[in-house]
């Protein structure tokens, strides 16, 4: 039987898509999907070895990721998270759902030195959702809190889908870290205000005073993941630091503040005691958690291994892309696009496809299959390449609470114990107001471009 090239390619895209449905690894996947087509079309596996060497050669901008997903797991030994939350919490708990507004703020802070939606979702939902539950929360609504809260992880700088959207567009990584800002910060005062009128309906979470002393002090007691967070942005807005030195910078800091405060604190006689997080430590502002130097080889550990994960994927979407052009994927996508009408009608019809994408695609292969196609798109009617990168991945972000996939709610299940179709109701809120940010940042580009060097 004599089969056409594009039969073959059919039928390896079959192959590919049940790999998916049972589950295979989509690095797998797609894998197998271009090792397949490269034969169909006569490409030589030479052409994916040389395409993988230069991707991880020449491509610097990479290597902030590994760096920053350290950084994400040093913080989090370090306790430097858990005084972040301590004191949003102290900011917050005079309102009603105090607590669990306090939870999403804290993901906002995590994010800004972690870069991970799941990092971000695993270490405060971790922390808070038994303090929620202990001060008479619905344990599905605290997961869920937990789970929406993370999704500001890759829009807050710094952050790693950022660095590999900026690698696949050649665009300027600091400049996406800078855009980020305030869509991340509206992310999450629209999360907020949302979880605020939830709690006020179902009168759930007990109040603390407004104490500014409290405030004052728990603000003291972060004080170390302040100064990270704003080595980062500072180094990057000034241009002192690349993202892949400021992601450098930030991992040396983290790892002399894990070495040096649990010696300190030990010398001191400082502990953190079994108080609950709605009890201020006055008596121990200094970080008391820390790791030792024998616990680093384990935490990079840790840490190669997700940047093994997703290294090997950014690569093979270079060859991915290359065979998506020879087939022609690009053009009939941006036929499809384009003739919807002008501006506001392709963009809309972007935003989407990105979104139907997310609920079946973790937003790293939603990132490196749709932004080489959609961006050229956008960018000819008139839209910012940095503020379509910014809606794009707003977009995939708002893919992690959106099921049928919705890694974050697979994320927050399995650190609270709360089965995942338990959490799809009271995630719901929470999706509608990151719906509503989105439709807001793709109507008022300033709020992507305000911030950045030469654009605002």
């Amino acid at each position: 039987m004599d089969f056409s090239d594009g039969t073959w390619v059919t039928l390896v895209s079959l192959l590919a898509t049940v790999f998916f449905m049972l589950g295979v690894p989509v690095f797998l996947v797609i894998a197998t999907w271009v090792v397949g087509c490269s034969f169909v079309l006569g490409m030589t596996l030479d052409n994916i070895g040389a395409a993988l060497s230069d991707v991880f050669t020449d491509g610097f901008a990479l290597l902030a990721m590994p760096l920053f997903i350290l950084t994400g797991d040093l913080i989090n030994r370090s306790g430097i998270a858990r005084r972040l939350s301590d004191f949003a919490y102290a900011c917050l708990g005079w309102l009603r759902g105090g607590l669990a507004m306090a939870s999403i703020g804290a993901c906002g802070l995590f994010a800004a030195i972690s870069g991970s939606n799941s990092a971000t979702t695993a270490t405060i939902g971790s922390m808070l959702h038994p303090e929620m539950v202990k001060n008479g929360y619905d344990p599905r609504f605290s997961a869920a809190t937990a789970s929406a809260g993370g999704t500001v992880g890759i829009i807050i700088p710094p952050s790693i889908i950022f660095i590999v959207y900026g690698f696949l567009m050649n665009l300027s990584i600091s400049e996406l870290f800078m855009a980020g800002i305030l869509p991340g910060a509206l992310m999450v005062i629209g999360m907020q205000f949302v979880c605020w009128i939830v709690c006020r309906m179902n009168r759930w979470g007990h109040l603390i005073p407004l104490h500014l002393d409290r405030v004052l002090k728990t603000a003291f007691g972060a004080w170390l993941g302040f100064f990270a967070i704003g080595l980062v942005l500072w180094g990057i807005y000034t241009g002192k630091f690349s993202p892949t030195e400021a992601a450098g910078v930030t991992v040396g800091f983290c790892v002399i503040v894990g070495l040096v405060c649990l010696p300190l604190s030990r010398f001191l006689g400082l502990g953190r005691g079994e108080e609950s997080i709605r009890e201020t430590r006055y008596r121990d502002m200094l970080v008391v958690e820390g790791f030792k130097l024998t616990e680093v080889p384990g935490i990079t550990m840790r840490s190669a291994q997700i940047t093994g994960i997703l290294a090997p994927l950014i690569a093979i979407s270079v060859v991915m892309q290359q065979i998506l052009s020879l087939l022609g994927a690009q053009e009939v996508i941006g036929a499809f696009v384009t003739g919807m009408g002008g501006y506001y009608a392709v963009l809309f019809t972007a935003m989407a496809i990105v979104f139907i994408s997310g609920m079946i695609l973790e937003s790293l292969p939603v990132t490196i299959i749709l932004a080489p196609i959609l961006a050229p798109i956008a960018q000819s009617v008139g839209v910012d390449p940095i503020h379509f990168a910014v809606i794009f991945l707003v977009g995939a972000s708002i893919g992690f609470i959106t099921p049928p996939y919705g890694l974050n709610l697979y994320v927050a299940s399995g650190v609270t114990g709360v089965p995942y179709f338990k959490l799809l109701k009271y995630t719901t809120p929470y999706l509608i107001a990151l719906i509503g940010v989105w439709i807001l940042v793709s109507l008022v580009p300033d709020l992507a471009l305000m911030l950045v060097p030469n654009q605002g």
